[in-house]
């Protein structure tokens, strides 16, 4: 890039993000004063917002630069990480986000001490923060800097060695990302991260479609054919043995991990307990699933287009994407697309910062105090919590680079420690009601100590993918929390209270939409298999698969139909 070129990028790039600012803030200004209004979005907020705001926190350059890696390196298996996660969006929209509405609580360890007591609150906050603080929120920065570094040059256009670089891009994205955090409150977090969300959908669309376009010699049908007919394996996504995913894991422990993530993960679901009403928290979570669905078309298919391009011959899986883009992408919209990677990034960062202030300030400093705080002083505590976990997050960020294959290990599967203890007593406390406090608090302790045993100490005896793991833990941790409701019950049966903060009335519409939903999870495997893309054409299997769920989904329209109208008309 030129001089002038590198400086129309910046300057784009900056009003861009200038206006997300602008726009974010200009929503967000009325509701920082109150509690509710900084930490729930004055529970104000509707489904667009909500879906925006979840795939900006869910997706980051990690997975642009991952996902098409991997597709590039090794197949589509990896698209099993967020098609997949479409399921857990329906069980939080129809299963979980009703109760925790109707409780009406602000964060996941408020709910615990109401299910259980205050030791089990206390236990899940340690969980979360040490989870968030020492390794989520530092790696979502140095992943995030990495990728900007990667795609822009950042060391030779400004000069700089890797690790000043480092530093400087890391201080760029957590200064921008935290200050939505710290002044903005959740509306704004919520409101930027939607704009950015539009962004990145054009950014999905233009790279694979530009992609094509180039792999055809300027034809896109053309380029699309060579995609389909040449090396189809690349388009298969059920995984072997050696696969990133093996196929086998999707049934295992990747489903309790997406339920973590989408119906437990405080950071995730904050979001979600600020709508306005349950229909429209419904629509946000099962619109994000449809974004998911939609994931391997903007974030594996440009790996899959760049193996045509490239060959094997890239020096690592993850110069795939930068390569692309740096190829395909028009020069005048380099700033556009710096500035919704940054925004990508700096959204689950602020996401973080965000949640991890919350649970400090209302699920520890609070409850510490002999007196209760003004909703000014509560508001006042989670900013200062905020600015600290940013500033040890910009400490803690460049380091990573000194031991980054150790720590990348470590990163994948630190989540183990404290995803699976979580989503167990959470969903046992929800529908196994004379479970007592003492059976979470034992499922916590064992959690960490065997997997921490499995994972750290017996790696090389027990060879099973983490992922299987996740689901064995998950089994033996259900049968302790039944096992002790069963033989030391609670005296009195918990029942979840409705504090009637919102309208309750699900969305007419949540089944038949989340069904689906559901059928498109299992097209895109018909289609990324050996019976669709994957056997280099669309034959006689796919069409009749595709016609079945057709079929089902006409079904499940026509039976609600009349269900609508009987209500309307009794």
């Amino acid at each position: 890039m030129t001089p002038i070129q590198i400086a129309l990028t910046l300057v784009s790039c900056a009003l861009f993000m200038a206006v997300v600012a602008w726009w974010s803030y200009r929503q967000a200004r009325d509701e920082v004063s109150s509690k509710d209004g900084y930490f729930l979005a004055g529970r104000h907020l509707g489904g667009l917002f909500i879906a925006g705001s979840l795939l900006l926190t869910n997706l980051s350059a990690e997975q642009l630069i991952g996902l098409n890696g991997s597709a590039y390196g090794f197949d589509m298996s990896s698209m099993a990480w967020e098609v997949t996660a479409a399921l857990a969006t329906v069980a939080m929209a129809l299963i979980f986000l009703p109760r925790y509405l109707k409780s009406a609580f602000t964060t996941l360890p408020e709910f615990l001490k109401d299910r259980f007591d205050a030791d089990v609150q206390r236990l899940s906050v340690l969980l979360f923060l040490l989870g968030y603080g020492l390794v989520t929120i530092p790696s979502i920065l140095y992943s995030g800097s990495v990728a900007v570094i990667r795609l822009f040059d950042i060391p030779g256009l400004f000069g700089l060695s890797q690790f000043e670089a480092l530093v400087l891009t890391v201080l760029v994205i957590g200064v921008a990302g935290a200050a939505y955090a710290v002044f903005g409150g959740l509306k704004a977090v919520a409101v930027s991260d939607t704009l950015n969300g539009v962004g990145l959908l054009i950014v999905g669309v233009l790279v694979p479609f530009l992609g094509l376009i180039t792999l055809g010699g300027g034809s896109f049908l053309t380029g699309l054919n060579t995609l389909i007919s040449n090396h189809p394996d690349k388009l298969n996504a059920i995984g072997g043995a050696q696969s990133p995913i093996p196929f086998g894991t999707i049934f295992t422990g990747m489903i309790f991990a997406n339920l973590f993530y989408w119906c437990a993960n405080q950071y995730v679901i904050q979001r979600t307990l600020a709508a306005r009403n349950l229909a429209e928290g419904q629509k946000g979570v099962l619109l994000s699933g449809f974004f998911k669905v939609l994931v391997p078309f903007f974030m594996m298919i440009p790996g899959v287009i760049a193996f045509h391009l490239y060959g094997p011959e890239l020096a690592s899986i993850d110069q795939a994407y930068p390569a692309l883009i740096r190829d395909v992408f028009p020069i005048w919209m380099m700033g556009f697309f710096l500035a919704v990677l940054f925004g990508a990034v700096f959204s689950s960062f602020n996401s973080l910062v965000n949640s991890a202030a919350t649970m400090f300030t209302l699920d520890i400093y609070a409850p510490s105090r002999k007196t209760p705080m003004t909703d000014k002083q509560t508001v006042r505590v989670a900013m200062i919590a905020s600015i600290v976990v940013a500033l040890f997050s910009f400490a803690v960020a460049p380091l990573l680079s000194f031991a980054p294959e150790g720590l990348w290990q470590i990163i994948r599967i630190f989540t183990g420690f404290y995803n699976i203890p979580i989503v167990v007593i959470v969903i046992v406390g929800l529908f196994a009601r004379r479970t007592p406090a003492i059976a979470a608090k034992i499922v916590i302790v064992f959690h960490v100590i065997s997997y921490g045993l499995l994972k750290f100490v017996f790696d090389d005896v027990v060879t099973l993918h983490f992922l299987h793991i996740y689901a064995i833990l998950f089994a033996i941790e259900v049968v302790i929390m039944l096992l002790a409701g069963r033989l030391s019950p609670r005296a009195e049966p918990w029942h979840l209270k409705d504090h009637h903060q919102v309208e309750m009335t699900p969305w007419r519409f949540a089944r038949p939409v989340a069904f689906t939903l559901l059928s498109m999870v299992v097209g895109l495997y018909v289609l990324f298999s050996p019976v669709g893309l994957a056997n280099g054409k669309l034959g006689i299997g796919f069409q009749a698969s595709m016609m079945l769920l057709a079929f089902l989904n006409l079904i499940v329209w026509l039976r609600a139909r009349p269900k609508r109208e009987r209500v309307r008309n009794p």
